[in-house]
């Protein structure tokens, strides 16, 4: 086996699994991209792979083979735009809101006054407003070019930071690693896990799926965190997304992460809310959230809270920057991440670009669940609660240091045929669409969403009996 997925298995323990078990095969690129995506993505889901299989085994005493194709654990990585919808007269196309196409024409690297490259984020209306008042310009490509041009780049950063929206100046990788954010994230693991908290030994409950019965609340929005719980609904567990009627989503991708998810609405700047929340957690399993520090603290939801009350309980951040660091407290975006760590400036020629896939978000969110399904197992061997951290940017650094891969030419990516093999069609109150079915292979307890996709707060904040 590759040296990544030996780091993916050393956060495991227990050292490599026995030869044939698991199986990675194809190589990148899959994409026009100069790092490995595809092989990064397949290691993470490998372990996932593993993760599942140790559970399976406490509940079966049975091992099980995993198996993972490169190319479609990179499709994975842009899993979004392969959803699609039915059109009449036949075919599908592509749900792709145009925000999020003018988005993308302005979420670039723009040169600044100072000749380095700044990307500014305009992802959410509100983070959009935010940095076009810093920027006192039109919201297109030409005036934020202008706009940008007159900024000297660190400045730029660290007044998008002070008005809480988000960018990042455009740095290498060598740079990044004497940042001091950078030092820090260099010590750290790419996936935390640390006991915070005792309790009995808690069994997986009885059921036929390796996650049946386990309980998760997702409180995660735009990629990374949903994809997360994502992955635990494709394993059994009965995954309920929590959001707000208020809080803004990009609509392909809050449809893309939720197959096989429950949905409610919960405000939590209402205390009746707030109370219903915290009731949700006296029998929950897995508490996901992805909102800066501090926020969960201030309405009673941190890690060291839940942990009191709710022994047992699995609580996973997910972050851009990590935790400690100057930068810790700062949000971001899978854009950013890439900025910040030097792969969009060596994926670039004459100037930075960004990977035609969000592989920082989906490494991310896949670390995340790997870090969820390898507490659950220790908290059923020996007990405890558990704080499992991720970040956009650690996952950056592991992408990186899976080494440039030349490609030769551009627009590559998966055949229809290719595509085809792995695309599934369901039907909910979405209506009827056709999108990624999990790629990760196992030989006994197959992956698959149990519950079609569901449309936001369509469904109460309650756990099924």
């Amino acid at each position: 086996m590759n040296a990544g997925f030996e780091e993916v298995m050393s956060i495991r323990g227990g050292g490599m699994p026995a030869n044939g078990e698991v199986t990675i095969t194809g190589h990148d690129p899959v994409f026009s991209a100069r790092f490995r995506i595809g092989e990064a993505m397949a290691n993470i889901l490998a372990g996932v792979g593993v993760a599942v299989t140790d559970i399976h085994e406490m509940k079966t005493g049975r091992r099980q083979k995993v198996a993972i194709d490169v190319r479609h654990a990179a499709a994975c990585c842009q899993s979004f735009r392969y959803l699609s919808q039915p059109v009449a007269g036949g075919g599908w196309k592509v749900m792709e809101s145009p925000s999020m196409l003018h988005m993308r024409s302005i979420t670039q690297p723009w040169r600044c006054k100072d000749g380095r490259w700044y990307l500014p984020h305009f992802n959410l209306p509100h983070l959009h407003d935010r940095v076009i008042r810093v920027l006192d310009c039109e919201s297109n490509a030409d005036a934020v070019a202008k706009a940008i041009a007159k900024w000297d780049s660190h400045d730029l950063e660290e007044a998008i930071a002070g008005a809480r929206a988000c960018g990042s100046v455009v740095r290498s990788n060598a740079e990044w690693l004497q940042h001091p954010q950078g030092r820090v994230l260099s010590g750290q693991p790419l996936i935390e896990i640390t006991k915070i908290g005792d309790s009995a030994p808690i069994p997986f409950p009885a059921g036929d799926r390796p996650l049946s019965g386990i309980r998760v609340l997702d409180l995660t929005r735009i990629l990374a965190g949903p994809a997360a719980a994502r992955t635990l609904a494709e394993n059994g567990a009965d995954v309920l997304m929590v959001t707000a009627k208020h809080l803004p989503q990009v609509p392909e991708h809050a449809t893309d992460t939720n197959h096989g998810k429950r949905s409610c609405f919960l405000d939590l700047d209402q205390a009746a809310d707030v109370a219903t929340l915290k009731k949700l957690v006296q029998n929950a399993d897995v508490f996901s959230q992805g909102y800066r520090p501090g926020i969960m603290d201030k309405h009673g939801f941190s890690p060291e809270q839940l942990a009191r009350e709710r022994p047992g309980i699995i609580y996973l951040s997910i972050s851009c920057y990590g935790h400690g660091g100057p930068f810790s407290n700062r949000g971001g975006w899978e854009q950013i991440a890439q900025c910040a760590t030097g792969i969009c400036l060596d994926n670039g020629d004459e100037r930075p670009t960004l990977l035609p896939a969000a592989a920082c978000d989906y490494t991310t969110g896949n670390s995340g669940a790997y870090g969820v399904l390898l507490a659950l197992a220790r908290r059923a061997r020996e007990g405890g609660s558990y704080h499992v951290r991720v970040s956009l940017c650690r996952s950056g650094m592991y992408i990186y240091k899976q080494g440039r891969v030349d490609y030769t030419q551009a627009n590559m990516g998966l055949s229809d045929a290719e595509l085809e093999s792995i695309m599934i069609e369901s039907n909910g109150g979405h209506g009827m669409l056709k999108h990624l079915r999990p790629v990760l292979s196992m030989s006994e307890a197959k992956p698959y969403w149990d519950k079609p996709t569901p449309v936001l707060g369509s469904n109460s904040p309650e756990w099924l009996s």
